[in-house]
């Protein structure tokens, strides 16, 4: 039996000692791993320190080494993101429906958790934090399965939550983690039905059509980000200009970053220049249309990739369009379904935009990079959904328990 096989195994037998555990059990395990992360935490940088070496050995880009380094801040943001957690309600148990039939059977539908989960994902190794943690507050244990761009943080991580767990009545068997990163273990992954309920992947958007097309496990889709920034004709400059930086530069590796920006044609005649020089001045390379490219030299022509492309980076696509309707038909092609957003002052326009675009989140006059489960008040996200079943947008707590049908009868039978 290979490593996916047993450590699957191993976290199928903890999910069933959780459903016994109480939201307090469940709590005083988070404290702990959130005072044995502060407490780890040289250890953690060191080990964060070789995935950063050997990734700049390897050429990896600016974007990903941000997404994978672990300073004392982000460790920190981890131990208190789980405090904040803790604070939240307890989503399992919760009575969604009750029936009293004429018989007098009474029929009471409760949360429960999923049971185990199976998380993929690349370079971030504060998802491993971030998973486990949400997975363990719903009674449920979770197999995570890292990039080998991170493999000694999340080792290190795993190492962390495991010396706290046995510290607390949860079972360390609870979280597992993958620790050989080649793509065979990737498809042991998606065929293993027998223990997973769940697969999650959470990265670029090669992997999550990887995770889409190859599984058999049941998969949530989540994380590729296209955003779009609309800027209608009766957009105010001051709001349109910082909305626009904000998305692209202020943190341009995550998904709900800015990636694409729409601009009304009349409002470009007026304003065009002064955004495209406030984009350029921060260091984002711009690829236009030829609206833009022959307005601004310094932008490079944009392919037909370019409206599809997830740049990651301090990069963004930007197209002239006829007004909201030509708005909303490219983002419905190009888009992934993640965050989109409208800078306007007209009802109607921001109405139609909001209604039409086909995302999880949609934005009046406010920056995409909201789309977050700290920010919706969630603690902790698992990742963000861009299908429609079962989740929609930054999955929480909530979003990782099923239900369940209780029947409580005194000797009845169907006739």
């Amino acid at each position: 039996m290979g490593e996916v096989y047993q450590k699957g195994e191993l976290a199928k037998k903890a999910s069933y000692q959780l459903l016994n555990k109480s939201t307090d059990e469940k709590n005083d395990a988070l404290l702990l791993i959130s005072n044995q992360l502060l407490e780890d935490k040289d250890l953690i940088m060191e080990a964060n320190k070789v995935d950063l070496e050997k990734g700049k050995e390897n050429g990896l880009s600016t974007s990903i080494l941000d997404r994978i380094m672990l300073d004392e801040k982000r460790i920190n943001d981890m131990a208190s993101a789980l405090k904040a957690l803790v604070k939240l309600m307890d989503p399992v148990g919760v009575v969604v429906e009750q029936i009293e039939k004429e018989n007098g059977l009474k029929i009471v539908k409760k949360t429960v958790p999923i049971g185990v989960m199976g998380m993929i994902y690349e370079a971030r190794p504060n998802v491993t934090i971030d998973a486990a943690s949400l997975a363990l507050k719903t009674g449920n244990s979770i197999v995570l399965r890292g990039s080998s761009s991170a493999k000694q943080s999340n080792i290190a991580l795993v190492n962390s939550i495991h010396t706290a767990l046995e510290k607390s009545a949860l079972p360390k068997e609870a979280v597992q983690l993958i620790e050989d990163t080649s793509r065979e273990t990737a498809k042991d992954l998606f065929h293993l039905k027998e223990f997973l309920d769940v697969l999650i992947p959470r990265g670029g958007k090669g992997l999550i059509e990887t995770v889409v097309r190859e599984a058999s496990v049941p998969v949530i889709e989540t994380g590729a980000g296209n955003c779009h920034l609309f800027i209608d004709e009766t957009a105010d400059m001051e709001m349109a200009i910082k909305i626009s930086l904000n998305g692209k530069t202020q943190r341009p590796s995550v998904c709900n970053a800015l990636e694409t920006i729409l601009i009304e044609e009349n409002w470009f005649e007026q304003y065009g220049l002064t955004l495209l020089e406030a984009l350029h001045n921060r260091g984002v390379e711009i690829y236009g249309d030829q609206t833009v490219c022959s307005a601004y030299a310094t932008a490079k022509e944009a392919t037909e990739d370019d409206w599809y492309t997830e740049y990651s980076a301090l990069k963004i696509s930007v197209k002239i369009v006829k007004g909201v309707m030509d708005a909303i038909n490219h983002i419905n092609k190009y888009g992934t379904k993640h965050s989109e957003a409208i800078i306007s002052e007209n009802k109607e326009n921001a109405t139609a935009f909001l209604a039409g675009v086909d995302a999880a989140a949609v934005y009046h006059n406010a920056s995409t990079r909201f789309t977050d489960g700290f920010e919706f008040g969630y603690g902790a996200e698992i990742g963000i959904s861009t299908q429609k079943l079962h989740a929609r947008g930054p999955m929480g707590l909530n979003a990782l328990t099923s239900v369940k049908y209780f029947i409580y009868g005194d000797g009845q039978v169907r006739n």
